[in-house]
């Protein structure tokens, strides 16, 4: 099993004041404890690339985390078909394209942790998968973090 980060989890690694952004590094240290991988489908990081700056920031921290277990998972023509499978299933148009990547991510290494802010549309594309897990990036009432 392996931690797969959507947009928004990787938003989180990028700004320290992200309401998020301590869940998605526990998430990620316990992980790397039970030596599983932290994933990114690059699809994702299509989404995240935007302008010189932000770009900087982004190589910046997948150069830093690159050194323990971190796999961007380029979209080939065998991931490119699980994305369509799952829309077909899901009954999605492309609107939902991008959160089809860390889903298909996790369904192709058998079942995932995917932390995602938009766990509806993910739980709706994992649905007919026991094995993948959406865990939302909301805070939860009452809770600290």
């Amino acid at each position: 099993m392996r931690l797969v980060l959507d947009a928004e989890a990787v938003n989180a690694l990028l700004d320290p004041r992200h309401p998020a952004e301590r869940k998605v590094r526990r998430a990620m240290e316990a992980a790397r404890r039970l030596h599983r991988e932290v994933a990114i489908a690059t699809g994702t990081l299509a989404e995240l690339y935007r302008g010189a700056g932000r770009n900087h920031a982004l190589d910046a921290l997948l150069a830093r985390e690159s050194g323990d277990g971190l796999l961007l998972r380029d979209t080939d023509r065998t991931l490119a078909r699980l994305i369509g499978a799952l829309l077909a299933e899901a009954g999605a148009s492309s609107a939902l394209f991008a959160d089809a990547h860390p889903v298909a991510v996790a369904l192709e290494a058998g079942g995932d942790v995917v932390q995602t802010a938009d766990p509806d549309d993910l739980s709706r594309l994992a649905a007919p998968y026991r094995t993948i897990v959406v865990e939302s990036l909301a805070r939860k009432r009452g809770s600290p973090d």
